[in-house]
């Protein structure tokens, strides 16, 4: 018997994902003319990595609904976030671009700046981001992206303002206190604390991310050597 991280038996996760798989299918042929049913199928195809039949579901369903705004504005997130999730960021931002409905700007605003930091055009990603930001202030994902994008060009001071923000309510986040700790150490500020809270909190995280404490420490070292 396999079991995943969550003690949960994979045969029995994966009998439980072709139920649902095939409970949305059921709901598309009940009801073909809601766009939400085809929006979670193809959602779940994704989380699945079904990658190739979720997108031939959202492209049948754009030319579906291809007269219905709302329609084709969620559908085009769907087909975003899919882009994104099999590593086609200009393919994703493409999609991402449509979007021009408010309830889901904001989303697309975000993903779209998460899709320039992969492709490390970090400028972008921050004018993305700074508009996402606009529309929703308090978005712990948005700051991180923001604050992420910043310590990438070295704007340590401010990345630390957005890293602050989020950890004022947020402060379970293990990928903040790690890079508020990166921050920190730059400027010169008490670091430990922050380092030992991401540790806690994400072990996996921290050990995959540590090398880039050394990298830091290095760079102080040689400044200080000069």
């Amino acid at each position: 018997m396999t079991e995943n991280r969550d003690g949960i038996n994979r045969d029995e996760q994966k009998e439980q994902s072709e139920k649902l798989v095939a409970k949305l299918v059921g709901a598309i042929d009940a009801h073909p003319d809601k766009v939400q049913n085809y929006y979670d199928l193809g959602a779940l195809l994704t989380r699945l990595n079904s990658h190739e039949q979720a997108e031939e579901l959202f492209m049948k369903a754009l030319g579906i609904f291809a007269k219905d705004t709302k329609a084709v504005n969620l559908l085009s997130y769907g087909l975003g976030n899919l882009y994104y999730e099999v590593g086609k960021y200009e393919e994703a931002i493409k999609y991402y671009n449509k979007i021009n409905d408010d309830k889901l700007k904001a989303d697309a605003y975000l993903m779209m700046a998460q899709s320039l930091m992969q492709m490390k055009d970090y400028k972008r990603a921050i004018a993305y981001g700074l508009t996402a930001h606009d529309l929703r202030k308090q978005d712990p994902e948005i700051n991180q992206v923001l604050g992420d994008a910043l310590l990438a060009l070295g704007n340590f001071t401010q990345a630390a303002d957005f890293y602050d923000d989020i950890l004022k309510r947020h402060p379970g986040r293990a990928d903040t206190q790690f890079n508020r700790g990166l921050v920190a150490m730059v400027l010169g500020e008490p670091y430990v604390d922050y380092l030992n809270q991401a540790k806690q909190l994400d072990p996996d995280y921290y050990e995959k991310s540590e090398k880039r404490i050394d990298d830091i420490q290095k760079v102080l070292k040689q400044h200080q050597d000069k």
